[in-house]
Order: C-alpha cells, then sequence, then structure tokens
C-alpha cells in the first residue's frame, strides 16, 4: 500500500477535501525554489490532480542575497477539476525569508495561509527586505492564518549526521519545507526519495541529506498537530480522459513537436540556434533527440543560427532556429533571405518582456507586430501561436506542415510563461497522424528552380547536387520561374505579388475560426491568442454560468487569420481583445477588417488572472 493510501486509509475524516489549492513557493534564488515547485508538481500529477504551474524567478544571475532583488516563486494550481491557469491568488505563501514574503504577500488570498522560516527573520534580513519592523510581529499579517516554523534550525538538526557544513545543510531546506508541505496535502515521498537518489548518485550524502530534511518535514507536520492551526486537506484525482500522462513544459512539447513534425514531413532536424532566455530549453530538449535524426548546432550568434538553419534547408532538411524578442531582431535580414529563396523554416519566437533585453524572464506577448510586419520591404510569412504548453506540441506539427507544403518560413509563437509551466499532457498517438511527406524535385527535364506548384504556389525544392538541377538561389530579386538576377520592374510587381499571395491562400488551408465556447453570435467576443488561452477560458466558461451573451475566440494562425474571421467577428455585437501587450492584436483586426476591437491590455510582465478578464467582460457588456 503506498503511503498516501496508507494515510488516508488511517484517518482520511482528518483531512478537508477541497476542489483545487493554489501554493506560491518563495524564497532567495539559492534556495532551491524552482526544484521545490517541480518536486510539488510532479508528486501531484502522480496523485492524479489536474494542474498547472507559473515559475516566476529573476534574470540577474545572483542578485544579493536576502534582497527582494533575488526572490524566485513558483505557483501551482492543482485540483480534482480541469485546471486552466495557474491561479489567481494563492491560497497557501511559503516564504522562506523576508523579502520572499514582502514580495509575495500582496498576491495572497485574503484569510490565506503563510509559512515562514522564522529562522531567517533575523534583523539583517528584515532590513535586506525593507522591513523597519518584523511584520511576523507588528500586526501587519492579522488577516492571514500563519505557520511560524524556525525551519532553518530544523533543517541543520536533521542533517548533522551527514558532516555537512552549515551552509551545506541549510541548502536542504528546501526538501524540508517541501516534507511539510508534503504532509498537509496528503503527498507520497516515494518519487522525490528516488529522484533525489538518481539526482545525487555520485554525491550520495548530499542525496541522504535531503532525503532526511524531507523526512524530518514530514514528520514535523504529523507532531505538530497542524490540523489544529493550519490545517490538512486533501485533493481528490481529477477527471481525465484515460491514457499515458506525463509532466510536460512548454519547451519540451514544442521539441517534440518539431520532431514529430519532421518524421511527418519525411526530414531530419537541423536546428540552428544561440542561448536565449527564455528560449534556451528548445535548444536543451532537442539535443538530447539526436536518435531522430536531429542536429543541433549552437552558433556563434544569432545571425550565424539562422544562417545555418537557411543552409540546412537548402541542402533538403528541415531548417529551425528559435530566439526571443532581441534574437530575432538580429535575425530580420536573414528570415527575408528565407523568403525571397522560398526555402522552409520554422522560426521559434519564445517572447519575453521588451523593448530591447527588457525583463527576460517576465512573459509578455509584444513580438506579434515583429512577427506579422517585422521585415524589410512586403516580405510576408506565416505566423502560427501556441496557447499552452501541452498546446506546443500541436503547434509546432502545423508550423512544419505550412513551411514545407508552401516552400516559407513560419514564424512559431510561443512565450515565457508557456515554455516554463508544467501540465499534465496525455501522450499522443502518432499512427493516427496524416504524414505530409516532401518529395524534392529530381526531374531535370525543363528545370526551374522557382517553378511553382499551380495550387499552393510553392515552388519546387531540388536538393544542391541532384544531376541535371544545378541552381543558385539568393536574396536579390529573381526572374520569375528562371530563378536568373532581375531588375525589370514588371518582374519585381510580380514576385511581390506571388510571395504576398502565396501566404495569404494559406488562409484556404486552415481550420474555419469558431467560438471555443458560447454562441456564434451574440452581445460579446473574447478574441484571444497565445498564452492568454487559459484565464479567458475560465472567465468566460464563468460568465456563460451567469447567462451573458459572450463567445470565446482563440486565433492559432496570426497571419493569415483564417478565411471565416470576419464574418464570424462581425456576428457580435462588441470585441474585446485582452493579451499582454499594448494593443498588438487588436491594431492588426482593425487593419484587415476595420473592426473596432476594444483592446484589454497588460504589460506588468505577468500573466493575465481571470478575475481581470471577467471585470472586462463585464464592462464591455455594461458600457
Amino acid at each position: 500500500m503506498s503511503e498516501l493510501k496508507a494515510e488516508l486509509a488511517a484517518g482520511p475524516e482528518s483531512r478537508t477535501a477541497l476542489p483545487s489549492v493554489v501554493i506560491r513557493f518563495a524564497g532567495d534564488s539559492g534556495d532551491g525554489i524552482q526544484i521545490t515547485g517541480s518536486r510539488f508538481t510532479d508528486t501531484t500529477a502522480l496523485a492524479g490532480n489536474d494542474l498547472a504551474t507559473f515559475p516566476d524567478f529573476p534574470a540577474e544571475i545572483r542578485a544579493p542575497v536576502g534582497t527582494t532583488f533575488g526572490v524566485s516563486a513558483f505557483q501551482i494550481n492543482f485540483g480534482a477539476r480541469h485546471i486552466e491557469t495557474h491561479g489567481d491568488d494563492p491560497n497557501v505563501l511559503v516564504a522562506l525569508n523576508p523579502a520572499a514574503l514582502k514580495v509575495n504577500i500582496n498576491r495572497l488570498k485574503k484569510g490565506g495561509s503563510i509559512i515562514v522560516d522564522t529562522g531567517s527573520f533575523n534583523s539583517r534580513n528584515l532590513k535586506k527586505a525593507g522591513y523597519d519592523e518584523n511584520p511576523l510581529e507588528d500586526g501587519s499579517l492579522s488577516d492571514y492564518n500563519i505557520l511560524e516554523v524556525d525551519i532553518s534550525r530544523h533543517v541543520l538538526e536533521s542533517v548533522k549526521d551527514f558532516g555537512l557544513s552549515q551552509k551545506e545543510g541549510l541548502r536542504c531546506k528546501n526538501f524540508w519545507v517541501l516534507g511539510l508541505v508534503y504532509w498537509i496535502y496528503g503527498r507520497d515521498r516515494t518519487d522525490t526519495v528516488n529522484w533525489l537518489k538518481a539526482k545525487f548518485a555520485k554525491r550520495p550524502e548530499i542525496a541522504e541529506a535531503n532525503i532526511a530534511a524531507l523526512n524530518a518535514g514530514h514528520v514535523y507536520g504529523e507532531a505538530a498537530e497542524l490540523s489544529d492551526s493550519i490545517g490538512l486537506f486533501s485533493v481528490a484525482p481529477a477527471e481525465m480522459k484515460k491514457g499515458l500522462y506525463r509532466t510536460v513544459t512548454g519547451a519540451e512539447a514544442l521539441a517534440w513537436g518539431l520532431v514529430a513534425g519532421s518524421e511527418l514531413a519525411g526530414l531530419d532536424i537541423f536546428f540552428g540556434s544561440y542561448p536565449i532566455t527564455p528560449a534556451s530549453p528548445i535548444l536543451h530538449s532537442l539535443a538530447k533527440l539526436k536518435q531522430f535524426g536531429v542536429q543541433t548546432f549552437q552558433a556563434e550568434d544569432e545571425i550565424a543560427a539562422i544562417c545555418s538553419a537557411i543552409g540546412a534547408s537548402y541542402a533538403g532538411a528541415l531548417g529551425i532556429t528559435s530566439s526571443s524578442g532581441p534574437g530575432i531582431a538580429l535575425k530580420g535580414e536573414a528570415i527575408g533571405l528565407a523568403i525571397s529563396t522560398e526555402l522552409p523554416l520554422v522560426i521559434v519566437n519564445s517572447q519575453r518582456a521588451g523593448p530591447s533585453t527588457g525583463m527576460p524572464t517576465k512573459t509578455e506577448q509584444s513580438d506579434l507586430y515583429q512577427a506579422v510586419y517585422g521585415r524589410n520591404g512586403d516580405a510576408p510569412l506565416a505566423v502560427v501561436a501556441a496557447h499552452g504548453p501541452g498546446d506546443c506540441f500541436e503547434a509546432a506539427i502545423e508550423a512544419c506542415r505550412i513551411a514545407t507544403k508552401y516552400m516559407t518560413p513560419v514564424m512559431l509563437l510561443t512565450d515565457g510563461y508557456i515554455g516554463n509551466a508544467a501540465e499534465p499532457w496525455l501522450i499522443p498517438s502518432m499512427k493516427d497522424r496524416e504524414p505530409f511527406k516532401v518529395t524534392h524535385e529530381t526531374n531535370p527535364e525543363d528545370f526551374h528552380p522557382f517553378d511553382r506548384d499551380e495550387k499552393t504556389l510553392a515552388r519546387k525544392w531540388a536538393i544542391p547536387g541532384t544531376p541535371g538541377l544545378e541552381h543558385r538561389i539568393g536574396g536579390i530579386e529573381k526572374e520569375d520561374g528562371a530563378g536568373h538576377i532581375s531588375y525589370d520592374p514588371a518582374n519585381h510587381q510580380r514576385m511581390t505579388d506571388l510571395r504576398r499571395d502565396k501566404i495569404l491562400n494559406i488562409a484556404n488551408d486552415i481550420p474555419k475560426a469558431k467560438p471555443e465556447q458560447g454562441p456564434e453570435t451574440g452581445d460579446l467576443a473574447v478574441v484571444g491568442w497565445g498564452s492568454t488561452f487559459g484565464p479567458i477560458s475560465r472567465a468566460v466558461a464563468n460568465k456563460l454560468s451567469e447567462n451573458k451573451s459572450v463567445a470565446h475566440i482563440h486565433i492559432r494562425h496570426l497571419w493569415p487569420f483564417p478565411a471565416n474571421l470576419e464574418e464570424l467577428l462581425k456576428g457580435y455585437k462588441k470585441v474585446i481583445v485582452p493579451e499582454m501587450n499594448d494593443g498588438q492584436l487588436k491594431t492588426v483586426l482593425r487593419d484587415q477588417y476595420l473592426l473596432d476591437a476594444i483592446p484589454v491590455t497588460k504589460v506588468t510582465g505577468q500573466p493575465f488572472k481571470i478575475s481581470e478578464i471577467e471585470a472586462a467582460i463585464d464592462a464591455a457588456l455594461e458600457s
């Protein structure tokens, strides 16, 4: 019998059943908060709950210890029902030092619980955090339920037999508090123990010390009669579609989707990239997939990265590159080269807060203009966006399909929130997927490199070195069909029109837009894209339960738009567009359809809350 089952069998009546819980772990960047959150996430997934996470950490490599600049946090929403966001306001805040409390206290729901390490609330740390008085003593936390534990002292006591220094011993603090939270929510420690043994296989004393801390925190919870103070809780498994699940981040799912897309196209992958937050995990994930014909190349800069991918596509592979906004800007000229040469290329843009280097670890959706318009000349390409961690898999396959079918670069948009967040993912079967096999040109008779397919307007793809198909391509304008350099005015007009029409024609090859929920006509449409999917979906569901005439329309294909989008949107009296930028999709919709879309903007580096979308819906319906 598992530990959890034995515990519930011994006394489930002592636990309060909850439909869902939001916990936010917070501490200094050196406290291992992200590991704490990821271990709690995996254990929660094994318990059968649905979940969504939000890692929220600073960009500085190492801010001064104990300051508000160095606070790292990890929020998880888990429940017995379908979970669509990381949760608005936490029910529980775990604060491992005063700075973590100060940065996060205003997020906590009134009446929520706080677990604090009193051992870190000394005068030095309080001063670093900017407190004039100890908040644990001045009554400022009277709206909350506080569990004060000298975690630092307890963890040093629990690891004293392992010969660790005080500094090394305190590094186990995150596992002590994890053991305590496991006890509060009835979680099994087995998976975490196994993970520690594997993680520190070459340093077994470190593994054993962390396991001792984990167990000590759990035992503390058992002995401290928490049911009389902070409470003990249970969250039943969620009802989910049967199948094999695993926890997946957006970056992992996107990497696997690129591999699946290349398999469906019958091509090898060449991934040329340069490290940048938050796109780097895609490179890390793909580098582990060499068995699928994936070649990864860490270039010396962004320009070299994309040019190597273009070269790979010229040679017959599927060239892929990735970056974030500043890196995409550097790739701009080369993107134009891929458009001019009409080669397939997938460009992953993991958006973050800008401009320039902005806030590298904070999320935003402000590269839509860059994706749709951001090149010199009339240089159109297709733009696709993922809406969540698991959806990155599907969006990546779609980007590969469009790129190879239409011989064009495709911008695949994700963002820092999607890339770092995790959720349970039903591992899909590939056997029922429709392949989109690529056929390279081999017939030398009357071959011209810019001959086109009449339906897709895609040019022929001939691999260099194929006998009789010798040809050249480049960024200088070429003669229609022949590919020879041409400055003829009429030819340039014709080639510009062809490149435009080829991309616009994709609108006929993508699913028609339809409401995700709500009526096909009515008072209000809430239009979203990317990672706003979760909060919009929940907010619209809540308003539909109040009998409001509101619909949720999500746009995956951002350029070109679905062919029926204008007709669909004009069926509503009002359209609002929540997005984490200053109103970019709103502007594109107005530009294309002369639609008086109302912006609902947020540029804070933080995802939308459900309550914010609900307030925007109410305001739009009442105005």
